[in-house]
């Protein structure tokens, strides 16, 4: 069925399937989020996820769910380029007292615990090791590292959305996302589309999704900012970036693709179990709109629909399992993308150039032992107890030179 979707001054239809019962019995999907932060339920102190583990007996003494509150949310805003996303996120998470998470970009990879950029070393790298990340795609559409690239990015938007997870249940604060991994597809297929990726590239993104977003639970609320192809190309010579304004890439055609896979695909399916929001950014709105529309929303829903279905749990030990999954256990869920790519020429690196790769990894600034213990980086404790646990991702918004 149709529902209509407030937008400023207008409301738009957007298909959303049969309506879902409002009963809720779950407290990760129940209740409306809501501004008032000072009449939230005091919470116990967060647990620190990056330097201390969750092992399941701590459940006993250190409950998951009496962190939990209305505004306990995982909030995506998704939406074409320049369309205002990380404006109207931050804008969100700020009002709802919310952690705001940067738009996944691969300098996040590229950085390592030391704040250096190994992409400084790819002069002394064999090209097929050198860093290559979406402005590098934006100046040559057609590079042979394409692949990579598109596969690193929804890498590090797995890695991202399991941060996200583990930052919910270990301290019960919502986070706002711009973009996320589950749209992350759009953008390959209009990558397809204008043969910019390989029809073995695309099968072996597509391995990769399949594998990884079964250990993941859906956002809560999807906030999908509407601008129509002309306005984004308006919207990108505005904003001055060279290599978009300059890019081959993006074509009306290009951006086309990804707004019908994010209206016909993407939305379609995420509004099965996410509550969605649409709104016609062509002009930018009014942010006090989105948050009144945000408060309204009635997150509750019988145990029997499919609407939240991922975060409905009836016991303590099910959300201490999620928290120990997400917190403790983010390597293994990294593990299952290792998939073999020897039938996608793309992605394969001769033996010698990897060698070399390794070699002059080595030279970069705290590369020479374990995160903790290089002494040339000030490194001087002798017990490691504030070393992290886990590999969190730096907040490093991309870079728009």
């Amino acid at each position: 069925m149709s529902t209509l979707v407030q937008i400023g001054l207008k409301k738009i239809p957007i298909n959303t399937g049969t309506k879902a019962l409002c009963i809720g019995i779950n407290l990760l999907s129940a209740r409306s989020l809501t501004t008032k932060l000072e009449d939230l339920p005091p919470k116990p102190k967060p647990w620190n996820y990056n330097e201390k583990s969750f092992k399941y007996h701590h459940y006993l003494f250190d409950k998951t769910s009496a962190r939990f509150d209305e505004n306990t949310k995982l909030i995506v805003v998704e939406g074409p380029i320049a369309a205002g996303k990380s404006k109207l996120g931050k804008e969100i998470a700020k009002q709802f007292g919310l952690l705001y998470l940067p738009e996944a970009n691969l300098d996040m990879s590229y950085t390592n615990k030391y704040g250096y950029n190994l992409k400084q070393l790819d002069p002394m790298l064999p090209p097929d090791c050198r860093s290559f990340d979406v402005k590098d795609f934006l100046k040559h559409p057609k590079h042979k590292l394409n692949a990579r690239m598109q596969i690193d990015q929804y890498l590090i938007k797995y890695s991202q959305y399991i941060d996200a997870l583990a930052h919910i249940f270990s301290t019960g604060q919502g986070v706002v996302l711009d973009r996320c991994v589950y749209s992350d597809f759009v953008f390959t297929e209009a990558m397809y589309s204008q043969k910019f990726l390989s029809k073995a590239a695309y099968k072996k993104y597509y391995e990769h999704r399949d594998n990884s977003l079964c250990d993941i639970l859906r956002p809560h609320l999807v906030i999908y900012l509407d601008v129509p192809v002309p306005k984004v190309l308006e919207n990108i010579q505005k904003r001055n970036i060279s290599y978009e304004i300059k890019s081959t890439a993006l074509t009306e055609q290009y951006l086309q693709t990804i707004e019908q896979n994010y209206k016909q695909k993407y939305l379609k399916d995420i509004s099965t179990h996410a509550e969605l929001l649409v709104y016609d950014w062509t002009i930018e709105g009014d942010t006090e709109i989105v948050v009144e529309d945000i408060e309204a929303i009635k997150f509750d829903y019988d145990s029997y629909d499919v609407k939240m279905k991922d975060w409905k749990a009836e016991l303590e030990e099910d959300y201490a399992i999620w928290r120990n999954r997400f917190a403790d256990n983010k390597n293994y869920l990294m593990n299952v993308c290792n998939i073999p790519a020897w039938d996608c020429p793309e992605l394969l690196v001769e033996a010698e150039d990897l060698d070399t790769y390794y070699e002059v990894l080595k030279s970069a600034p705290g590369a020479e032992y374990e995160y903790g213990y290089n002494n040339n980086m000030g490194d001087k404790w002798l017990f490691k107890t504030g070393v992290p646990k886990r590999d969190t991702l730096p907040l490093i918004e991309r870079r728009m030179e």
